[in-house]
């Protein structure tokens, strides 16, 4: 199972469309790896966060760009 690379960037500096095939893929490498395996907590971490920043984007769009 290959795991989803890192992005060079923070995910603050990703485009949407980066974040959501980032997303995509720490989802299905989640599906791959087994309940007991060490990398499992380090990609529900990644996946956590991307959820968060992609949930800060959509709360500031809702805001109208203010904060």
């Amino acid at each position: 199972m290959d795991m989803p690379p890192v992005p060079p960037d923070p995910l603050e500096a990703l485009t949407t469309y980066e974040l959501s095939r980032y997303r995509r893929q720490l989802e299905h490498a989640l599906k791959a790896v087994p309940g007991h395996d060490p990398a499992r907590a380090g990609l529900q971490q990644r996946l956590a966060d991307v959820q968060a920043e992609q949930h800060s984007r959509i709360t500031m769009t809702a805001a109208g760009g203010q904060t």
